[in-house]
C-alpha cells in the first residue's frame, strides 16, 4: 500500500512518491531531526515477508553504503518496522 504525504516513519516525514519498481517504492521525505530532504526506499509488505527478498534489500543497502560519489546518493539509515509498529 503506497504511503501518503504526512506519513511518519521514525524521524522521517513522507512528502510525495517518486516511483516504484521491482524491489521497492521510493519517496521524497524530510528528516525532521536535521531538517533536510531525503529519499526513502521501502520494501513493500507483500515482499518484506519473503526472507530472500528482504536479504537482497539489506545486501543492496550495505553495498550502497560503501559508495562515495557525487552522482550517487548517500545512505544514511536503515530501519525495520517491528511487530509493535515502531522502527528500529
Amino acid at each position: 500500500m503506497p504511503l501518503s504525504a504526512g506519513t511518519k516513519l521514525g524521524p522521517y516525514e513522507i512528502l510525495s512518491a517518486i516511483g516504484s519498481g521491482g524491489m521497492g517504492e521510493v519517496y521524497r521525505a524530510r528528516d525532521t531531526r536535521l531538517d533536510r530532504p531525503v529519499a526513502i526506499k521501502i520494501l513493500p509488505e507483500h515482499l518484506s515477508g519473503k526472507p530472500q527478498l528482504r536479504e537482497r534489500f539489506e545486501r543492496e543497502a550495505r553495498a550502497i553504503s560503501t559508495l562515495s560519489h557525487a552522482h550517487i546518493c548517500a545512505l544514511h539509515d536503515v530501519a525495520i518496522k517491528t511487530a509493535s509498529n515502531t522502527w528500529s
